[in-house]
């Protein structure tokens, strides 16, 4: 993905962590960048902690065949010495746990709700269908667009499957990557937000369209299984269209409370307290 850089020189980051003086280090990703910062970290005895936020072994397994067992072995050795292992829900850390890992602590999610509440940008689309994310085959969009439905189908952003898509579903919309206000009023005037992800460990997304009146339809799987609250907030089935279709009932006023738990306090406060 051209978004995603890797770094050419990640033992450089050994020379920031002796500069930084810290307490504890916070290892984002098992890139490069935190392997080194774990091997050094590891020898010199710096306390740190580490997060799981992808599930690298299902999309490696899903684009390039590794086998999964190969790539959660080697995760569980990156995590191994860490003070405390961030994971971003609980039926995670639970797929987790039985997968041989420890020290794990939930560190949830947050979103600037004034972001989402500007209406400056008004839109003549109405009632569609919406998805908003990177455009990739692990996000298993397909699912969503070969859905028979009398309504518009939009999709927000950009990736390597879009052209292929676009292809594919000549009739569904496609917007490209939209921030701020305008990603504001595409959530905004949408019926139903869809997500098809059924390997995400969060989805952020999911409570970027709560925060807007947007109800929810998924899977009933990690992150959608422990953001939505089925019939309230949106519907989990392992039909989509059906879990579209009894999420076109939900009242916008449940889904606008229920986001409002999601503050980048709580999120602050969640990381320190793994630190005690």
């Amino acid at each position: 993905y051209n978004e995603i850089k890797a770094a050419i020189n990640p033992w450089k980051v050994i020379q920031k962590i002796k500069k930084s003086d810290a307490d504890y280090i916070h290892i984002g990703t098992e890139g490069p960048l935190g392997i080194v910062s774990r091997i050094y970290l590891s020898y010199k005895k710096i306390p740190f902690t580490s997060a799981v936020h992808t599930k690298f072994p299902e999309y490696l397994n899903l684009h390039i065949k590794v086998p999964l067992s190969i790539t959660y072995a080697l995760m569980r050795w990156f995590h191994k010495r860490s003070h405390s292992v961030l994971v971003n829900t609980k039926s995670h850390k639970e797929e987790l746990e039985k997968r041989g890992f420890r020290n794990l602590s939930i560190w949830s999610r947050g979103i600037d709700f004034k972001k989402f509440k500007d209406t400056s940008i008004k839109l003549n689309h109405k009632d569609y269908l919406l998805y908003v994310g990177r455009v990739s085959k692990e996000k298993n969009i397909e699912a969503f667009l070969n859905i028979e439905t009398t309504h518009e189908k939009v999709v927000v952003g950009d990736g390597p499957y879009r052209q292929t898509l676009q292809k594919k579903f000549p009739r569904v919309k496609f917007v490209g990557c939209k921030t701020g206000p305008e990603l504001a009023a595409w959530y905004r005037n949408a019926s139903v937000f869809v997500f098809p992800s059924m390997t995400d460990t969060f989805g952020i997304v999911i409570i970027e369209a709560l925060s807007c009146g947007v109800p929810v339809a998924a899977y009933p799987v990690t992150g959608p299984l422990d953001i939505i609250e089925d019939g309230i907030t949106g519907s989990l089935d392992n039909d989509l269209k059906t879990a579209i279709d009894k999420a076109l009932e939900i009242k916008k006023e449940n889904c606008t409370r229920s986001a409002k738990k999601y503050t980048w306090r709580n999120v602050a406060e969640q990381f320190l307290s793994t630190l005690i």
